[in-house]
């Protein structure tokens, strides 16, 4: 494998929907966050065995993609960056993916609140996210997070290479995702 792009932003803001279109033109496999939480939600609802479970599945598949003949993954989430657990699980996954010599790309995307909430109702989100589908339940989630939580970093927070930050209030899925596949080398 030779290349892992990770994007991450707050709810909504288009990382599955950017993960789909850089998929499509770089071959890179998408593995957004919801393919576990959608699984098990259903069987555990959001309960701290359904996160147990979502972060043991996703641990599973990155060291067994990370040892796979394939050009690379691209994975979404949402990270606190006021969280330690969130700071330790991008750390792990780090380590999973430099420990085969991968190449990481820190990709974080930030956008107006009101977008977001368009977003939020998009058809491709809620076909792809079940979870979503309760329109006022996300929309009340996306706000008090957007109140309760940082989930974009400070300026110079991120000290990594191969990092760019996009905000993507004005522009399309495609636009970023040529972006990035600019910026990377993809």
């Amino acid at each position: 494998m030779d290349k892992f792009v990770f994007i991450f932003g707050p709810q909504a803001v288009g990382k599955m929907t950017v993960g789909q279109e850089l998929a499509a033109i770089t071959g890179l496999k998408l593995f957004h966050n919801h393919m576990t939480i959608d699984l098990l939600e259903p069987l555990y609802g959001f309960s701290p065995e359904m996160w147990r479970l979502t972060h043991l599945f996703r641990n599973e598949i990155f060291q067994s993609f990370a040892q796979m003949d394939e050009y690379g993954m691209i994975f979404t989430k949402v990270w606190d960056f006021d969280s330690q657990e969130d700071w330790d699980d991008v750390e792990n996954m780090r380590n999973i993916f430099s420990s085969q010599g991968v190449d990481i790309c820190f990709v974080e995307l930030e956008a107006d609140v009101e977008q977001r909430l368009i977003r939020n109702k998009t058809d491709n989100r809620l076909a792809h996210k079940p979870t979503k589908r309760n329109i006022e339940q996300s929309e009340q989630h996306l706000l008090s997070t957007y109140k309760q939580l940082r989930l974009n970093s400070r300026e110079g927070e991120l000290q990594t290479t191969n990092y760019i930050r996009i905000n993507n209030t004005n522009l399309t899925a495609t636009e970023v995702a040529l972006r990035i596949k600019s910026e990377f080398e993809l």
